[in-house]
């Protein structure tokens, strides 16, 4: 599966991201890929390579490129229990000082450069995304309802702006919508609370709460990923894609 290391224009200067794409010289339909507040590095561009494989251009941008190409902190191989207190102190002031602004101006940058990729087929793209990942995908598609026809959000705290920041952030979104959520983020309570939200808004969706999983469930260097949550992901995610994107 081919993949290249990018650099994409924005305002802010030059983002690094990693492109999957299929090596058959066709055009296919972009996926703008935001991974999670620990970023690009070898999970996500497997990820990456598995969802291309099945047909598409996938595009994972380096959100906090302000800061400096990725990995912007070091890493370790498995980001277990004990490391996580020290790597979360790290990177919570850069996931505060990705501001919504911020994240609406990358967005059109990153919407603008995929869609110009030669290899990426004419037509609406798909948006997916992995915990602060699933806020930046559905902001992307608030913001762009014409260019979007799908987005994803898994384990993702898209409920973080509040019920009136959550209905602006929902009103304007007319693609199909799929929501995974980790049962350790969210109450079936509040999960009712938002899947009314969406049928307020009028949003084709499905919103559920992946049994037994906790927060980072689809990462499988953390002691939060669970395989049969992952396996759902992709059962979810990819009939989603095909029934919204036209292959090229």
């Amino acid at each position: 599966m081919p993949s290249e290391t990018l650099h994409l224009p924005t305002p802010d200067g030059r983002a690094d991201a990693f492109a999957a794409f299929p090596d058959d010289g066709e055009r296919h339909p972009g996926v703008l890929m935001y991974p999670d507040g620990f970023g690009i590095r070898p999970v996500l561009r497997e990820m990456a390579r598995e969802l291309a494989g099945h047909g598409y251009f996938v595009l994972v941008p380096n959100v906090f490129h302000r800061h400096g190409p990725a990995p912007v902190i070091d890493l370790p191989e498995h980001i277990g229990e004990e490391a996580r207190p020290a790597v979360l102190a790290r990177l919570m002031p850069l996931i505060e000082a990705h501001t919504t602004e911020r994240v609406l101006r990358d967005a059109d940058a990153y919407l603008r450069f995929l869609t110009a990729r030669p290899e990426v087929a004419a037509g609406p793209v798909a948006v997916t995304g992995y915990c602060i990942g699933g806020l930046l995908a559905m902001r992307t598609a608030s913001a762009h309802p014409g260019r979007v026809a799908a987005v994803a959000g898994f384990h993702g705290p898209v409920t973080a702006d509040g019920p009136d920041g959550l209905h602006r952030l929902l009103s304007p979104i007319t693609a199909e919508v799929h929501l995974g959520h980790a049962a350790s983020d969210l109450t079936p309570e509040a999960l009712g609370e938002l899947n009314r939200a969406l049928d307020a808004a009028g949003v084709d969706h499905t919103s559920e709460i992946y049994p037994g999983t906790v927060h980072g469930f689809t990462m499988s260097d953390t002691d939060a990923f669970d395989a049969a949550a992952l396996r759902r992901h992709w059962d979810r995610l990819l009939p989603l894609l095909e029934r919204t994107l036209a292959h090229g």
